[in-house]
């Protein structure tokens, strides 16, 4: 796959309670991820980035939601999560800083 393809197809990690729980019981990862990324290109971008062995990857796309702000509709546009299972002995640390 294009490496440049591999850089793009993480936007950001999610961290939240629920990711949080399950990198500690699952070893799962939650990315946000593009809405157009298949299981393959977003396994190989993870292993590309962070030098590490995915074992399964599993997408979900979230719903867009309407939204109401002073009386005006909108909606709050839908993504794509993935969560990203590691193979034992790897692990990913997002709050190491320098």
């Amino acid at each position: 796959m294009i490496r440049e393809r591999l850089l793009q197809i993480l936007v950001e990690p999610k961290i939240s309670e629920k990711a949080a729980r399950a990198a500690d019981e699952n070893r799962q990862y939650v990315f946000k991820v593009l809405s157009d990324a298949t299981k393959p290109e977003i396994k190989a971008a993870v292993e590309e980035l962070f030098s590490v062995k995915v074992e399964d990857v599993t997408v979900l796309n979230v719903p867009a939601k309407t939204r109401h702000f002073r009386g005006n509709a909108g909606i709050r546009q839908g993504w794509k999560k993935a969560y990203v299972k590691l193979e034992t002995g790897f692990e990913l640390d997002f709050m190491v800083g320098d």
